[in-house]
């Protein structure tokens, strides 16, 4: 079973990874970066502090424990641990990858930190900010992330999946111990 997950989770890497044109190695470059998104960020905190005032800072400390937390147990918990290897580390299929500005990254990509992350700050600030604009938002922003590298060939589609399930799983997880605090009780 895991050898036919694998074989699949391979075969759409190759597809998506292969859909690839100069330009778009630019654009992807650029969305899987992190300093291009400030002005997103900006604005979630624009977004959060006009709804929950100075309760806005203690959710930020949220979001600063949440991507902590996500960040290392993407790495230890995962990458370390699982030791599947990138698809541009792969023998078998690195001829096969393209990269962008012959990046490749480090040995393991199972589960990607970047979806984790992004997951994680997508439903975290969505639990808070209840908008149908924001959460559809939030989700293509960090969908985009997540392709943007398997676009880049460092990730395989299950690498996406698991760090997009364990970045929305913590941010579930956290909310509630955050609403909970008495500092926090918010009004939807």
């Amino acid at each position: 079973m895991l050898e036919t997950l694998n074989h699949w989770d391979t075969q759409l890497f190759l597809f998506l990874n292969g859909l690839h044109a100069p330009f778009m190695d630019r654009v992807m470059w650029l969305v899987s970066g992190k300093i291009q998104w400030l002005p997103l960020y900006l604005f979630i905190l624009g977004l959060l502090i006009y709804r929950f005032r100075w309760r806005a800072g203690w959710i930020l400390l949220g979001v600063a424990v949440l991507i902590t937390m996500s960040d290392q147990a993407s790495v230890h918990l995962f990458k370390e641990t699982i030791q599947r290897l990138r698809p541009c580390h792969q023998a078998d299929i690195a001829g096969l990858v393209h990269l962008v500005n012959d990046y490749c990254g480090g040995m393991y990509g199972f589960v990607s930190s970047h979806a984790s992350n992004s997951f994680a700050i997508a439903v975290f600030t969505g639990l808070f900010i209840r908008k149908r604009y924001y959460w559809t938002g939030i989700m293509v922003w960090a969908t985009l992330v997540g392709y943007s590298r398997i676009y880049l060939g460092v990730h395989f589609p299950g690498d996406i999946i698991g760090g997009a399930v364990l970045g929305s799983l913590l941010a579930y997880g956290l909310y509630p111990v955050m609403t909970s605090i008495k500092a926090l009780k918010l009004n939807h």
